[in-house]
């Protein structure tokens, strides 16, 4: 019995490990092809990240830069070096908070809008191409267990 659990714990650490180092590869590239579809823009996959965000319905008012750094799950040391240069760029601006008056809220320009309507192509064909073997229930079930993954690891 021994010896079939450690036959069963060292295959699962094999896959938890091959899960992971797939993970890296994925994310690293995401990093590199993702920036490719989009370079012609000056936009890295992490500004890319931004504009997402501040593009959703939810945050057309703007986002604290607390708020942000959750939702991207960014430290707001990574986070706010990149808002400076999208805000130097003429991406976003910061507005003050209307239910804090002394906090503020980075939102998307008009410049910053325009930048991401002109970017919803290229990540659209994209996204395409890099799910293009995937069924509509696949891309549900990867959401799901992604979820289920980063839930667990927050919890860590």
């Amino acid at each position: 019995m021994t010896n079939l659990r450690t036959e069963k714990n060292h295959a699962t650490h094999e896959i938890n490990n091959r899960l992971f180092f797939r993970l890296f590869q994925v994310a690293n590239t995401l990093h590199t092809k993702g920036s490719a579809a989009v370079e012609q823009f000056g936009m890295s996959t992490q500004r890319w990240s931004v504009l997402g965000a501040l593009s959703r319905p939810q945050a057309a008012g703007g986002m604290s830069i607390s708020d942000l750094s959750r939702f991207l799950l960014m430290s707001r040391q990574n986070l706010t070096g990149l808002l400076s240069r999208l805000e130097r760029d003429g991406l976003l601006e910061r507005v003050t908070n209307e239910d804090d008056r002394r906090s503020r809220k980075v939102k998307l320009s008009a410049k910053g809008e325009a930048v991401w309507q002109q970017l919803q192509e290229p990540i659209h064909a994209f996204y395409d191409q890099a799910l293009k073997d995937l069924s509509f229930d696949d891309r549900l079930a990867f959401i799901h267990y992604f979820t289920k993954l980063q839930t667990n690891m927050s919890k860590l």
